[in-house]
């Protein structure tokens, strides 16, 4: 059974999670930053411009050797974080819609990112040797509420 991180009212908000997702642990974190607190049709456009490159997601954490983007410093434009963060999104929006909940006054309440288990992969090299080949894999919880 998965566990949140946190536990907030249940008659107020909706939950969606995302489970060992084959996507960027670093992007992810960013962009969980960028969306915390944000309401749900802004999050939706914010990570489509993101996926069309419209916009460039700001480098906070993890921002060495990061491109410069005009006005907003570091940025990156994480495309496939993206994809799985809209998609958990869209899940958590089904479910306060399946509540009962009015999805035009709702906000990401808590969003939270973090590493999964390691895909341990092989790449075979010359001489009879091998390198680890593993693959990385994130979480992601998001939970929405109500706002009056």
């Amino acid at each position: 059974m998965v566990q949140y991180s946190t536990d907030l009212d249940p008659d107020k908000t909706a939950k969606a999670y995302g489970f060992e997702l084959h996507c960027s642990p670093k992007d992810s974190k960013n962009i969980a930053r960028a969306l915390r607190g944000m309401e749900l049709d802004l999050a939706k456009t914010y990570l489509e411009d993101i996926i069309d490159q419209k916009r460039a997601l700001p480098a906070i954490f993890h921002k060495r050797k990061v491109a410069h983007r005009s006005g907003i410093g570091p940025g990156t434009y994480p495309q496939k974080a993206a994809r799985y963060i809209l998609k958990i999104l869209k899940n958590a929006e089904n479910n306060a819609e399946y509540k009962g909940f009015d999805i035009e006054h709702m906000r990401i309440a808590h969003i939270t990112t973090y590493r999964g288990r390691k895909t341990r992969g092989v790449m075979p090299r010359a001489q009879g040797r091998a390198t680890d080949w593993n693959k990385k894999t994130t979480n992601i919880e998001i939970i929405i509420e109500e706002v009056e």
